[in-house]
């Protein structure tokens, strides 16, 4: 068994002023989405570069944002939405922490859809530059949580569990670096290394919804199904559930797909 490494969550306070570990990985994650997307051939054809990609990356920003806390109250929190309703200002209180991935994927994607729209600029070819660089937010997010001390594992017997504070005695797998390494870094390199073969417009974004899917379905397994939910039908989490949506999806995509290569 190891020992959690207890790291604030606050990097610096400052009486009321906290600035947290997990808000600078998605400051981070933006950063760097932001810079490889610049580096692309693609977005270069496409000019996402300067102040359009800037233009870009607050679109998906403010979309991923609203869509991660709005999903996290429907996916997540359904049993208390009546709470929710009765106090409307929680549901947009992302300081209080609840964020969902699905959820942050949809406003990504609404938010993506507009910007392309406004510019017109062709979605699935802008889908493909960007989709690339999400795993790295992904995988600092989920360093993020391990910090946190949050969304920690099923009890384990493997040699790395860790005791998590707030998690009780029992040695727990440590899911969120599970995440962080097959969400994060074995996604990030699959998608970069496949980026610039000859394909068409759209197949990075089936890879990425296929690949993410079943990563985290199978990472599902390790991690502590949420209290308020706990194993639906007895079998699934909700995040396998809608992991399944996910798989589902990017099959269906991958058919309906446009079928002209990229030049």
């Amino acid at each position: 068994m190891l020992t959690f490494p207890e790291i604030s969550p606050n990097i610096i306070e400052i009486g009321p002023l906290q600035i947290r570990w997990y808000g600078l990985m998605y400051i981070l994650g933006f950063l760097a989405s932001y810079f490889l997307i610049a580096k692309q051939a693609r977005a270069r054809r496409l000019g996402l570069q300067g102040a359009q990609l800037q233009n870009m990356m607050f679109f998906l920003a403010i979309g991923l944002i609203l869509g991660a806390r709005f999903g996290y109250v429907l996916f997540y929190q359904y049993p208390n939405l009546g709470d929710y309703l009765r106090h409307p200002l929680e549901i947009i209180a992302v300081w209080h922490g609840g964020m969902s991935f699905h959820g942050g994927l949809m406003g990504a994607l609404l938010g993506g859809i507009l910007f392309c729209r406004l510019n017109r600029l062709p979605l699935w070819e802008v889908g493909d530059t960007v989709i690339v660089t999400a795993p790295i937010g992904l995988g600092l997010g989920r360093l993020g949580n391990f910090i946190n001390g949050e969304l920690f594992g099923r009890p384990g017997s493997v040699p790395w569990a860790m005791v998590f504070p707030g998690a009780g005695p029992v040695p727990r797998h440590p899911s969120q670096l599970y995440e962080a390494a097959l969400e994060g870094v074995l996604l990030f390199v699959i998608l970069w290394g496949i980026k610039d073969r000859p394909a068409r417009p759209g197949s990075m974004v089936c890879v990425f919804l296929g690949g993410y899917g079943i990563l985290r379905f199978f990472v599902e397994f390790f991690r502590q199904p949420d209290p308020q939910l706990s194993l639906l039908w007895g079998l699934f989490s909700m995040g396998q559930i809608l992991c399944l949506a996910m798989i589902l999806s990017s099959v269906i995509l991958w058919v309906l797909l446009p079928h002209k290569a990229e030049e």
